[in-house]
């Protein structure tokens, strides 16, 4: 592992057609592939948003295998590029939920990690007529996931799991370097609170942040924000894709991160 390294952030509106949704991600894989990328993030859900929650139940694959899964593999192997697939429903216990699992494929299209989301979407859209209940149809995860990476050592979660600065400073004293935080945020909820909590995730641990996102209008009927985007270890937003489908790079330095981390080292001065 080299000390800087290109990393992709990928836009898309998924809808619930698999196939279609999964060539979207192969062009925009490709994009990043051939931007250089040595490790590319897709959003949450990117292989699935179906006209109801409860329609993930039927498209959940097995760990291990069905052909999202498959898709990922062959892809990071043909491309030589490592994946981090946003989330895929996984069957998850005897009660039909699913795991939103984002899973890490190497670049020889070989499974290296796996991160159960664990904070799950109850909320109602304060001022708006809009209510989620993610888990009536995701079992949540447990379990911190940190994973060596091509861009240094990476903290894995998923969209909701921002709000929650805690199991970031798990996944900073476990080593990470930079967090993949794929998502499909709520219009509202972004433009209130998007890119400041990913910058302040960003700034508290020194670490870079790779968040993409969903964005546009959905078959669903639900609109999601957007602005995928990189930040650096100092809150710096390094480039972002507003709207639309696409494929933003940044740079991930860890020679100049490390520097930082020394020279303010705010990570080893944690009293509570």
């Amino acid at each position: 592992m080299g000390s800087r390294c290109r990393v992709a952030a990928l836009q898309m509106t998924s809808g619930p057609d698999v196939a279609a949704n999964l060539a979207q991600a192969a062009a925009l894989l490709e994009e990043a592939a051939h931007a250089d990328a040595a490790v590319a993030v897709l959003p949450e859900n990117f292989a699935f948003m179906g006209l109801n929650d409860a329609d993930k139940r039927g498209v959940a694959e097995a760990d291990g295998e069905g052909p999202i899964q498959e898709f990922l593999a062959r892809t990071a192997r043909t491309l030589g590029l490592w994946i981090v697939a946003g989330t895929v429903p996984l069957r998850a216990g005897d009660d039909g939920r699913v795991a939103a699992a984002s899973l890490v494929f190497d670049a020889k299209g070989e499974r290296v990690a796996r991160y159960d989301k664990i904070h799950l979407f109850d909320v109602d859209i304060p001022g708006r007529n809009e209510s989620y209940r993610e888990s009536a149809h995701v079992a949540p995860g447990r379990t911190p996931v940190v994973v060596d990476t091509p861009a240094g050592r990476l903290g894995m979660a998923v969209c909701y799991d921002v709000r929650f600065p805690e199991l970031f400073r798990r996944l900073s004293a476990a080593g990470a370097q930079w967090f993949s935080v794929p998502s499909a945020f709520t219009g509202p909820t972004g433009r209130a609170h998007w890119e400041t909590l990913l910058r302040a995730r960003a700034i508290e641990n020194l670490s870079y942040v790779v968040a993409p996102a969903q964005s546009g209008f959905h078959a669903n009927g639900r609109e999601t924000y957007g602005d995928s985007l990189i930040a650096d270890y100092w809150g710096r937003v390094l480039r972002r894709l507003p709207r639309g489908r696409g494929c933003v790079v940044a740079e991930i330095d860890l020679e100049a991160q490390a520097a930082a981390r020394e020279s303010f080292p705010a990570l080893g001065h944690r009293v509570l």
